[in-house]
């Protein structure tokens, strides 16, 4: 089996385990499959899960798709590879619960290659995860960032702190000046041994569910009122901006002729904007500012 065969197997066995997993701890809905072809070459699945007892969307996607020219997001700054052509793999889910309470996530694990005249000119993955509540709770925050510097131990002594920071500067709402949450891991471009990459790329992978699912216990049934889920859905507008201004993901798959519907499962299913809100002073969703700048979450 080729490197990318491998990297597939195990891209398509992950998104099947955390469906499994998020079905069990929603205890309600299942996700329906949509399975499609893309006419330039590869295809998908896309899975979503709606209106469950603790999820209101749930979406994750696998993709294995081809093309012959790359977009201007991915090739301007990589001169090697004008004219080659290219197939990237990834699973890529968006989680977004119904309480408020509990935080919206992100992850993402993918792998790209390029060939010209018959020969890989590059390959690379990418991924990480990370974590946006509304009324966040330090043993959360901290919960999720010991699994993201536990599964990076292996992979060097500065493996997490440098994919941290990545992960703060890559979900950085500019126009907001604010992060879109509490951050996690992030990473791209990563080449120097196919094995130990893509072992590290399992290991962020497999990490998701160990970091998630014990907040998705903690908080799904934590009681709320009107006032947490208008708050929810107007902090969900922050999502929606990052991910249509900035994500590179999004970009990539709207530029290089992808599906639109499986591109923008990300979004959230309900959101409202309201100009010019501001919260009240010391209220509960005025202190989600001091966790919405970058910081050592760990103490260490």
């Amino acid at each position: 089996m080729n490197e990318f065969d491998r990297v597939r197997d195990y891209l398509t066995g992950l998104q099947d385990r955390i469906c499994a997993a998020i079905e069990q701890a929603d205890g309600q809905a299942r996700f329906n499959e949509d399975r499609w072809q893309r006419a330039e070459g590869g295809g998908g699945r896309t899975r979503i899960l709606r209106d469950g007892a603790v999820f209101e969307q749930a979406g994750i996607g696998f993709s294995d798709v081809a093309g012959t020219r790359l977009p201007p997001s991915a090739s301007a700054n990589r001169p090697e590879l004008a004219g080659a052509s290219w197939r990237a793999c990834g699973v890529s889910l968006v989680f977004h619960p119904n309480n408020p309470y509990l935080p919206t996530t992100h992850a993402n694990v993918r792998y790209f290659q390029a060939e010209l005249d018959g020969r890989t000119v590059a390959a690379w993955f990418g991924g990480g995860f990370d974590l946006t509540p509304f009324y966040p709770f330090d043993e959360d925050v901290q919960h999720w960032h010991t699994i993201a510097r536990d599964l990076c131990a292996p992979y060097g002594a500065d493996r997490y702190a440098a994919h941290k920071r990545w992960c703060d500067e890559y979900f950085f709402i500019k126009h907001r000046n604010e992060t879109r949450g509490v951050g996690g891991l992030f990473f791209d471009d990563l080449h120097g041994d196919f094995e130990n990459d893509f072992a590290y790329m399992q290991a962020v992978g497999d990490g998701f569910l160990d970091a998630y699912l014990p907040i998705v216990e903690r908080r799904k049934d934590t009681p709320h009122g009107e006032r947490e889920r208008e708050f929810q859905l107007y902090r969900r507008g922050r999502y929606v901006e990052f991910n249509l201004v900035y994500d590179r993901g999004t970009l990539f798959g709207l530029q290089s002729g992808g599906r639109s519907e499986s591109i923008l499962m990300s979004l959230p299913p309900r959101v409202r904007w309201e100009y010019g809100y501001q919260p009240d002073t010391g209220s509960d969703e005025a202190r989600l500012a001091e966790y919405l700048v970058p910081r050592d979450w760990l103490g260490a």
